[in-house]
């Protein structure tokens, strides 16, 4: 999610794909694969000991898979022509598809042909999420994974560049509500950000301004300095906020202050009922743990695939 999305194209197959709650329930693998959040837990834990960009990159990923399709773990698939949702754009910053696989193999030995990739990456996500210092929330089981996955479907992703409708009507299609916008827009409080994700605002924002005049004056200029206009670094960026690595309501903070990163944060301001909760969960981050995790147990319930794949990377 933290890093370039592109423009959303709606297409006939939402309407069918985005149902909530496809038979999904909190003990699914209790007599089958108990102790398969352990072992998620285990290896996301032993990935993000190693690298601290981890758990941003799994929630991104989580979150970039239940947008396209539901949550069927179809951004985990790979392709011969570079094809594949992780193909899209938005998508080829996303990293550490490794700790999906490694935790599949383990599950694979103990439990073989019974857990999805899709809950594997759910519960990569919530365990990403709490490691950071975040909320925890039961997730829900028994997704299924899905068998198409096409880069051209990423353009359906909310991009950084987005304005308030256009952020409503991309979660409203997916059966998410405004609160919900607003609280998954606070995973943006971990995880790095490529320059080309905010460009749009430092450089050339309108015929008028340069810069967006929204933008604070220091931070644009940081920015500026960092992604200069004829920016050739590959990987230029910055941190999502200054706690990058820790789960908390700094973002809102940062959005109220106009030092946010993005757009689509920005954005938030300028509806009366974003704006509020905006104002809500930075003066409170008990409240944001749990609109977040409520948000998170909804988006994750969005449902679309067919099959439990014995390797994530390819269908059966």
């Amino acid at each position: 999610m933290s890093s370039s999305s592109a423009l959303i194209l709606f297409s006939s197959f939402l309407i069918f794909s985005f149902s909530h709650g496809n038979a999904l329930s909190s003990n699914y693998y209790e007599n089958t694969c108990s102790q398969v959040e352990d072992i998620v837990k285990q290896v996301v834990t032993e990935a993000s000991k190693k690298d601290k960009t981890v758990p941003a990159a799994l929630l991104r990923m989580h979150f970039h898979d239940c947008f396209i399709r539901g949550c069927d773990a179809s951004v985990l698939l790979n392709s011969k022509k570079n094809s594949a949702e992780k193909d899209g754009p938005p998508n080829v910053s996303l990293h550490a598809f490794y700790v999906i696989d490694n935790a599949k193999k383990v599950i694979e030995a103990l439990c073989p042909g019974i857990v999805s990739c899709a809950d594997i990456l759910a519960f990569a996500a919530r365990d990403s999420v709490v490691i950071s210092g975040g909320p925890f929330w039961d997730v829900p089981k028994g997704r299924r994974d899905g068998r198409t996955s096409q880069a051209s479907e990423t353009r359906q992703l909310p991009a950084p560049t987005f304005n308030i409708n256009q952020l409503q009507q991309t979660f409203s299609q997916r059966g998410l509500s405004l609160e919900d916008l607003v609280a998954l827009s606070g995973g943006h409080t971990i995880g790095f950000s490529h320059c080309s994700s905010f460009s749009n605002r430092i450089h050339n924002f309108n015929t008028t301004h340069d810069v967006d005049p929204t933008l604070h004056p220091s931070l644009a200029a940081t920015l500026k300095g960092i992604c200069p206009l004829k920016n050739r670094a590959k990987n230029a960026g910055t941190a999502m906020d200054p706690s990058s690595t820790t789960f908390d309501n700094t973002y809102y903070k940062l959005i109220l202050q106009n030092k946010s990163l993005f757009s689509s944060d920005q954005a938030l301001l300028s509806n009366p009922k974003t704006k509020s909760l905006v104002s809500d969960f930075a003066s409170s981050k008990e409240a944001f743990f749990k609109a977040f995790a409520n948000s998170m147990i909804k988006m994750s319930s969005i449902n679309g695939g067919q099959e439990v794949r014995k390797d994530c990377r390819v269908v059966n």
